[in-house]
């Protein structure tokens, strides 16, 4: 019984942890251009570098998925307007 409450809270806090992480396109794109700035800033660091571009590369790819989502979704919205 332990066993299953462990995995429900689990659960429970992986869906609460992507909801809350939920970002719109906009904001997502303001935080990769954050994250850009910060290779042209004093703060830059070689120590970083690596895990910085990382994370921009991961956030570029969430953003141009979430383009790709919107795009189909006008596209469907459009084939329904059409009829």
């Amino acid at each position: 019984m332990t066993e299953k409450t462990n995995k429900e809270q689990g659960n429970k806090e992986s869906i609460s942890s992507t909801s809350e992480n939920k970002l719109s396109i906009t904001e997502k794109i303001s935080s990769l251009d954050e994250k850009i700035q910060w290779f042209y800033s004093d703060d830059f660091s070689l120590d970083s570098a690596e895990e910085n571009y990382k994370s921009a590369v991961f956030l570029a790819k969430e953003i141009e998925s979430d383009l790709e989502n919107l795009k189909n979704n006008i596209k469907i919205l459009g084939h329904d307007f059409t009829r």
